[in-house]
């Protein structure tokens, strides 16, 4: 057994089909059958069921279907670590995060982080808590802010998950025309009286707002729906309607004033990676950052709670007290 053949068996697992594989692994599609053919030989068990357009996976090779991702993710951070040991290169961060974060917290973060680190080569994919969930499981994260508690990985993989914030969502209108009151509590029913911009359906807490409204018996018809956040927080800004957004979107943004939801909405951001992969000294140091910032953003915004205090933030408040 060697690492190629794994790698192949991976991404033929992922990719349902041999000639894709291929493709994506810059590799001639005979050879890759031979090496997953050969791996079946080595292990005494087919691995594959082959049908016309399509493979799937056998038991034996969703049992090993883990494990190679385990062993692949792992083979990645002795590299990554021992380039950094070694002074070769400082080492790389596979960030991943909601697009509600990566314009806050993120952001800030990544800023900070790079200041200090400017050798490290730093990734950053956007997408909803499941999609990351899913990439962490395959090796192609190594961390992840998520939002969503129901987002799982795959039958075989274990995420360890650091709970960081918990913040509220709140309503946000046009500084220059608003359409409710600055530090006003507003309702359910008020809200859905109000011209309101909704955000795209996959995004999770489109479906915690929808959920809200249901229980509330209310079915508001948005003036605007579908959006990515950066373009829902402009059309507010020109006056178009209110969202329902985190609390956290609003930094930097003095066009927008925000307004409480009388029953609180509310969202915990938590950081997770996968249980059995170590992370290197470079995505150690990240996770670092991330702690501390998410703790500052707490300290400095009443609608976020930190739930997980670090040690300079607990002597802070030993010192209030």
């Amino acid at each position: 057994m060697n690492l190629e053949q794994l790698r192949g068996f991976v991404e033929v697992a992922r990719l349902g089909h041999f000639t894709r594989a291929a493709e994506s692994l810059h590799v001639a599609q005979p050879s890759l059958s031979r090496q997953i053919s050969t791996l079946e030989r080595e292990l005494g068990a087919h691995l594959l069921r082959r049908a016309r357009g399509h493979i799937s996976l056998t038991p034996a090779g969703e049992a090993l279907l883990p494990r190679a991702q385990r062993i692949l993710a792992e083979v990645a951070a002795i590299g990554d670590e021992m380039d950094e040991l070694a002074g070769l290169r400082r080492g790389r961060v596979r960030l991943g995060a909601p697009p509600t974060l990566c314009v806050s917290l993120v952001a800030e973060a990544i800023s900070t982080f790079h200041d200090s680190h400017p050798g490290v080569d730093l990734h950053l994919t956007e997408g909803g808590s499941r999609m990351l969930v899913d990439q962490l499981a395959v090796g192609d994260l190594d961390i992840a802010l998520i939002t969503a508690s129901d987002a799982r990985p795959p039958h075989g993989v274990t995420l360890s998950r650091v709970a960081l914030l918990e913040e509220e969502l709140v309503v946000v209108t046009s500084a220059t025309n608003p359409l409710v009151e600055e530090g006003a509590a507003v309702g359910m029913e008020r809200l859905a009286g109000l011209p309101l911009i909704a955000l795209d359906r996959s995004y999770d807490l489109r479906e915690t707002t929808d959920a809200a409204f249901r229980a509330a018996g209310l079915a508001p018809s948005p003036v605007l729906e579908g959006p990515e956040m950066d373009a829902v927080l402009r059309f507010v800004e020109r006056g178009l309607g209110v969202a329902v957004v985190p609390a956290m979107v609003l930094t930097d943004r003095p066009a927008l004033r925000s307004a409480r939801l009388s029953n609180p909405l509310t969202r915990t951001v938590s950081l997770a990676h996968r249980s059995d992969v170590s992370p290197g000294i470079a995505v150690a140091t990240m996770r670092d950052v991330l702690v501390r910032t998410a703790a500052a953003f707490a300290d400095r915004d009443p609608a976020l709670h930190s739930v997980m205090e670090t040690e300079p933030r607990r002597a802070r408040m030993a010192g209030r007290e």
